[in-house]
C-alpha cells in the first residue's frame, strides 16, 4: 500500500487482472505497456484525470473514490463496465461516445453532475447517476437499449427528457428528488416498458390517493416504491380512468353545444 510509482509493471505485458486500490497513485501511464489487460481496478488513488492510453482487450476498470474532475481520454473498444462512483465529476460532455461502443454499465454515483447531457451511449444498459446535483434531464433520447436508470438524491422538480426512444427502461429511481407534482408523473407514459418506479421521499408522494393516482397515469406499472400493485388497486384505477374518461366526453359535448348556442 502507499504505492506512488508504478513503473515496475511495465515489464508484465501479459498481466490480465490488476487491481491498485488504496494507493497514493497520481499517474497510470505506465499501464499503457499492458496491451493484454481485462480488467483494472484503482479505486481510493488521488488520480485527478481517467485519461489513458487506448487498451484493446479492457473490459472493466474502477475508478472510485479518486479525485477525477471529467470523463474525458476515456476510449477503450471493449469496455463495458466503467465506475467513477465518488469522484468531483461535473459535466459529462467530454464522454467520448464514439468509441465506447461497447459501454453496458456506467456508475456515475456521488459526483457533482447537474445535468444528463453527454450520456449519449447506445449500448448502454444500466446508468447510476444516485447522489449527484442534476437538475435537468438531457440527451436522453440515444439510450434505447437502457433498462436501468438511478436518478435518486437529485435536485429534479421535473421530468422533461424522457423520451418513446427509451423503449427498454424498465426500472427508474427518482427517490428523494423535489417532484412536487404528479402531473410531472404524467411525463412517464412516453416509457412503453416501465415496470418499475421508486418515488418515495419526493413531495408527490404525500398526495392523497398517491399510489392510486399514478396506477390511473401509468397502468402498465407493475411495482411503485418496491412493491407491487394487488388486483384490487388495479380494479379500482381502471374504474376512476373509464368515470374521468365520461366525465371529459360529457364536458366536450356540453362546450360544443354552447359554442352552437352562441353561434347562433
Amino acid at each position: 500500500r502507499d504505492l506512488t510509482d508504478i513503473s515496475l509493471l511495465k515489464c508484465f505485458i501479459h498481466l490480465r487482472y490488476v487491481d491498485l486500490s488504496e494507493n497514493k497513485l497520481q499517474d497510470l501511464s505506465p499501464l499503457s505497456s499492458l496491451t493484454h489487460l481485462l480488467w483494472l481496478k484503482v479505486d481510493g488513488n488521488l488520480l485527478t484525470s481517467a485519461c489513458m492510453q487506448e487498451l484493446p482487450y479492457l473490459q472493466i476498470i474502477s475508478f472510485a473514490h479518486n479525485r477525477i474532475k471529467d470523463m474525458e481520454g476515456i476510449t477503450h473498444p471493449r469496455l463495458a463496465n466503467l465506475s467513477l462512483k465518488g469522484n468531483k465529476i461535473q459535466t459529462a460532455l467530454g464522454l467520448s461516445h464514439g468509441q465506447l461502443f461497447s459501454l453496458q454499465i456506467l456508475e456515475l454515483r456521488g459526483n457533482m453532475l447537474e445535468s444528463t447531457a453527454g450520456l449519449n451511449l447506445p449500448k448502454l444498459r444500466n446508468l447510476y447517476l444516485a447522489q449527484n446535483a442534476i437538475q435537468s434531464l438531457e440527451g436522453l433520447e440515444g439510450l434505447g437499449q437502457l433498462t436501468t436508470l438511478h436518478l435518486r438524491d437529485n435536485h429534479l422538480e421535473t421530468l422533461d427528457g424522457f423520451c418513446s426512444s427509451m423503449k427498454c427502461l424498465q426500472y427508474l429511481n427518482l427517490r428523494n428528488n423535489g417532484i412536487s407534482s404528479l402531473q410531472e408523473v404524467a411525463k412517464l407514459q412516453v416509457l412503453p416498458m416501465l415496470q418499475a418506479l421508486v418515488l418515495l421521499d419526493n413531495p408527490c408522494s404525500d398526495e392523497p390517493n398517491y399510489r392510486l393516482e399514478v396506477l390511473v397515469l401509468l397502468p402498465h406499472l407493475q411495482r411503485l416504491d418496491k412493491e407491487l400493485f394487488e388486483q384490487d388497486e388495479r380494479a379500482e384505477a381502471k374504474k376512476i380512468c373509464q368515470k374521468r374518461r365520461e366525465e371529459e366526453k360529457v364536458r366536450t359535448v356540453q362546450q360544443g353545444e354552447e359554442k352552437e348556442v352562441k353561434g347562433q
